[in-house]
């Protein structure tokens, strides 16, 4: 399904707004998997802030470090801690919730690790979205739904090319290639139980989220460029970078969430229209390699040094990746609010304050609020 012609002034219509999220989540049960990570715990937050009543599934916290427990999500949201390869206890949480939004967080989504567990990449991944999806047909009401995969579901040729919506899915390593598998079970889903046409038997209302590398503060996790530098910066010590040209479309954690809320928003106001994918990611020509990341947030922690080590592991990672979001900006009242260097450096300034002794919803509250008062601007 393509939209129709877009006039001039659709283009450049006015960013959404705070009041306009409001007015469609407060109140209403928006059920989060994933809830605990990086991702899912910022979404925790800016859920409960806009007054929306949140169920969170996921595995538990990985540590007391993790952003989930140092923000005492648990004082945000319902959690239901289990694992969404359990389709019974998963499709109980939703049932007795009764969500009107679901957003689809809950993931392996480190591509080095999928080389070390490949099985378990594929069976949380692929089958934990089947699990959803499955569980879904149940639910009798309506509900849209938000299913956020990865910009690495492309068929990375590697090219100077910023891939759209309609391009090949494929994948070289475990992780990508489970999402794309995603991909295929969610369009299979789409025409064979949600399918447009029978919106008023179903009432379900499928969209996509294909969003790029996102930093931000309280991601802890190995093998991630920004907490991997962060811990070398904070430890004083010299940061080992490996594949230092590969680019990558970084953005800010927030900037996507807030793409995310309007997609769910569209779902409810146009359910057959809106039931597609949508890329969110930088602006282009916003892009940076590893190696200018590096040096941004040497830049900003005002102190560091860095080496650069070619990896001994035979880990393919793709040196080039980059998206196309003109879509989004063009039927979805969305676009990134802060360039690469904006986003490191909020990034950065997070973790120092943080280690200053600043507690986290304080330092959330404060990237929300700047935010919000820069998209308005």
């Amino acid at each position: 399904m393509e939209f129709g012609q877009c006039s001039l002034e659709s283009m450049v219509k006015a960013r959404i707004t705070y009041s306009f999220l409001q007015k469609h989540y407060q109140g209403k049960n928006v059920f989060v998997t994933g809830h605990t990570g990086f991702k899912g715990s910022w979404f925790v937050k800016i859920l409960h802030d806009l007054g929306a009543f949140v169920r969170g599934y996921s595995l538990a916290p990985e540590d007391e470090l993790c952003l989930y427990s140092q923000m005492k999500g648990d004082k945000l949201c319902d959690s239901v801690i289990s694992d969404i390869r359990d389709r019974n206890e998963l499709q109980k949480a939703i049932i007795d919730f009764k969500p009107d939004f679901v957003f689809h967080f809950a993931a392996q989504s480190l591509v080095r690790k999928s080389y070390l567990f490949p099985v378990e990449t594929f069976e949380v991944n692929s089958m934990g979205t089947l699990n959803l999806l499955e569980s879904l047909r149940v639910l009798d009401k309506k509900c849209s739904i938000i299913l956020i995969t990865t910009d690495k579901v492309y068929l990375n040729k590697e090219l100077d090319y910023y891939y759209k919506e309609n391009d090949s899915l494929g994948g070289y390593d475990p992780y990508s290639a489970s999402k794309a598998s995603c991909e295929l079970i969610i369009d299979s889903y789409r025409n064979s139980f949600y399918n447009t046409k029978d919106f008023e038997k179903h009432k379900k209302s499928v969209g996509v989220a294909r969003a790029g590398n996102v930093i931000g503060g309280g991601d802890w996790a190995k093998d991630r460029l920004i907490p991997d530098v962060v811990r070398s910066l904070q430890s004083d010590s010299e940061i080992i970078i490996r594949n230092q040209s590969s680019i990558r479309p970084w953005q800010h954690v927030i900037e996507p969430l807030f793409g995310y809320l309007e997609l769910g928003v569209k779902l409810l106001i146009d359910p057959i229209q809106f039931g597609q994918a949508f890329n969110f990611g930088p602006n282009k020509f916003d892009n940076l390699t590893v190696e200018e990341v590096v040096t941004e947030a040497i830049k900003y922690w005002e102190s560091g040094s860095y080496r650069i080590q070619q990896s001994i592991e035979n880990y393919h990672e793709a040196s080039l990746l980059k998206l196309d979001i003109s879509k989004a900006l063009l039927h979805l009242s969305w676009k990134p609010v802060f360039d690469s260097s904006t986003s490191i450096e909020r990034t950065i300034s997070w973790y120092k304050k943080f280690y200053s002794g600043i507690s986290v919803l304080e330092l959330m509250n404060s990237d929300i609020e700047f935010y919000l008062k820069k998209s308005n601007e």
